[in-house]
């Protein structure tokens, strides 16, 4: 068995999670996926190593991400920090239906995912998107009769704004909001919700630290990616912005060369000093990747370092 890396912990709530856990969305959907064989080896090492920070959704695959880590839950359930997510519907085709906060819907969907996970209760159960036609405080009450119900443990929310955020905070404690945070993707710090999180003592939870893979420098063009890569489509890797966003990967590949670590361990060291409530889910299907990202919680930036991160900017939006 591998050894494990040492990480320092950040709360959620009461419970002490690694600074760098894993997001599992890439091995079922969007990125091109990767064998189920693979994916199970890496998410057994991932505990071998001591990231137990699980994140996952129903809306991926759909449905089969959370299948595949039930694989691994089965035996080993009692070493992960699990999250998963509802509010986006999709059909079995892969068909986007829609968003769903109705608090009937929230009990429905729990169940399926616990069914789906062959677990008896989810350590985070987050609202992926906030509906624009339920009042985000009815949904977090249905949440809370979850949590009351002992299928839940804590509530989450994704993608709402700080109003949103306060709104439910009021109805049942909000342990997490996960949100986009990167050297390219920092929206989240102007539109007030990390400074509401921080009020709240929400613990932050970034998605997409790595941007979705860029700043690693292993994209040098947009034919590393498969056919059927959702980021063919976003904007950020359009020909009109790829070369621009280069000179963001050259900047923390000069940085990772100074200081001897790698680009992915400088730009996930940046998100994780930004603030003292901040931890991160980057996603890979590799074991050694999960090596890498979990490496970079002993990396320390200096402020020059860090100074001109701040400086860069990515082009073009986060969604098309």
């Amino acid at each position: 068995m591998a050894e494990k890396i040492d990480q320092p912990t950040r709360l959620i709530a009461d419970t002490p999670v690694p600074l760098v856990g894993l997001g599992c969305m890439g091995m079922s959907d969007f990125y091109g996926g990767a064998s189920e064989e693979q994916c199970i080896a890496t998410l057994n090492h991932a505990l071998d190593i001591g990231v137990t920070h699980w994140d996952t959704a129903d809306m991926y695959g759909p449905f089969t991400n959370e299948r595949l880590l039930s694989r691994v839950l089965a035996e080993r359930r009692d070493e992960v920090f699990l999250a998963t997510k509802f509010g986006i519907m999709r059909g079995e085709d892969g068909s986007f239906l829609g968003i769903n906060g109705k608090p009937e819907y929230v009990r429905e969907a729990c169940q399926a995912s616990l069914e789906r996970l062959g677990v008896e209760q989810i350590d985070l159960y987050y609202q992926h998107r906030p509906d624009p036609n339920v009042p985000i405080e009815e949904t977090v009450a249905a949440m809370a009769e979850l949590v009351a119900d002992g299928l839940v443990k804590n509530i989450g929310l994704s993608e709402c704004s700080a109003e949103q955020l306060r709104k439910a905070n009021s109805v049942h404690p909000i342990a997490a909001y996960q949100g986009e945070l990167s050297i390219w993707t920092r929206e989240l710090e102007d539109n007030g919700v990390l400074a509401a999180c921080n009020e709240l003592g929400v613990t932050f939870v970034a998605y997409s630290p790595l941007g979705r893979g860029f700043l690693t420098g292993a994209i040098k063009s947009r034919e590393d990616l498969a056919e059927d890569d959702w980021r063919r489509n976003n904007p950020r890797f359009s020909e009109e912005n790829f070369g621009k966003n280069l000179e963001l990967v050259d900047a923390v590949s000069e940085i990772a060369a100074a200081r001897g670590v790698s680009s992915a361990q400088v730009a996930l060291s940046w998100v994780l000093g930004r603030y003292d409530n901040v931890v991160s889910i980057p996603g890979t299907t590799k074991k050694h990747r999960v090596e890498e990202n979990a490496g970079a919680a002993s990396v320390t930036l200096t402020t020059e370092d860090r100074e001109r991160l701040d400086a860069l900017q990515g082009s073009g939006n986060r969604y098309g």
